[in-house]
C-alpha cells in the first residue's frame, strides 16, 4: 500500500509539472495593441509594451512602420503618435510582419532572439536552439501607393462644397470625392464606389473606416 502511495504522489508530482512544460511551448502572442483616432491623427498607446514584450529599439520598430505606413510619426513616451487616419488593422499587420522579420526564430519559433551584424548584414540569432539567419527585409511600401485610393475603402471625408447636381464634395488626400445626398459642412464615412484619375465617387455609410 505504501508503494502505491509513493507512486501516486510521484504521478500527482508529474502532473503538477506538464502545464509549465506546456507554456514554455505555448505559440508566441503580441499584446493586444491599443490604438485610437482622433481627427486626423492615430495614436498608438501602448507602443513601449509592445517593444518591451519583442526587446527591440523603439526606434527600430517606429521607423520600420513609418516606412512601411508611407507616414509621418513621433515617439512621445510610451506612444506614437502618427501623423495621418491609420486603421488599427493596417497597423497590427505591419507589427505581425516585423515580428515574423526580426524577432522569431524560424527554426524553433521562439521570439528569444537578438540581432548581430556580420560584415553589412543583419543575423538574427535564437538564444533558444542557436539557430542562425540573415534578415531578409521585404521592400518597403511606395509612400504614393499608401495614398492611393481603391473602391470598397472607407473614408471619412468633411463635406466642404455642395455641387451643381446637389452632390456634396469633399477632399480626402489628393483626391475630390464626390457624395451623394450630403450637405455642407457634415462629416461622414464614405463607401468609394468608383475612382476617375483624381476623383472618387462614395456613398455615406455606418461602416467604420478602413483607409
Amino acid at each position: 500500500m505504501g508503494e502505491e502511495e509513493d507512486y501516486m504522489a510521484m504521478l500527482d508530482r508529474a502532473k503538477s509539472q506538464i502545464p509549465d512544460v506546456i507554456e514554455q511551448h505555448e505559440r508566441f502572442e503580441l499584446p493586444e495593441l491599443d490604438i485610437i483616432q482622433e481627427g486626423k491623427i492615430t495614436i498608438f498607446r501602448n507602443f513601449i509594451d509592445i517593444t518591451d514584450k519583442i526587446r527591440r529599439e523603439p526606434q527600430h520598430l517606429l521607423q520600420y512602420l513609418l516606412k512601411e505606413l508611407g507616414t509621418p510619426g513621433d515617439l512621445e513616451g510610451r506612444r506614437v503618435v502618427f501623423k495621418a487616419k491609420i486603421a488599427p488593422q493596417r497597423i497590427d499587420e505591419k507589427i505581425r510582419d516585423y515580428t515574423e522579420t526580426y524577432v522569431i526564430c524560424s527554426e524553433c519559433g521562439r521570439p528569444d532572439t537578438h540581432i548581430e551584424k556580420e560584415d553589412r548584414m543583419s543575423i538574427l540569432v535564437c538564444e533558444a536552439c542557436g539557430a542562425r539567419r540573415p534578415i531578409m527585409v521585404r521592400k518597403a511600401a511606395r509612400p504614393e501607393d499608401a495614398n492611393t485610393l481603391r473602391s470598397g475603402d472607407i473614408i471619412e471625408v468633411t463635406i466642404n462644397d455642395v455641387g451643381k447636381k446637389g452632390d456634396g464634395v469633399g477632399k480626402y488626400m489628393d483626391y475630390l470625392v464626390i457624395v451623394p445626398g450630403t450637405k455642407r459642412g457634415t462629416r461622414v464615412n464614405v463607401k468609394i464606389t468608383n475612382i476617375s484619375a483624381k476623383t472618387a465617387f462614395g456613398l455615406p455609410t455606418t461602416e467604420p473606416v478602413n483607409h
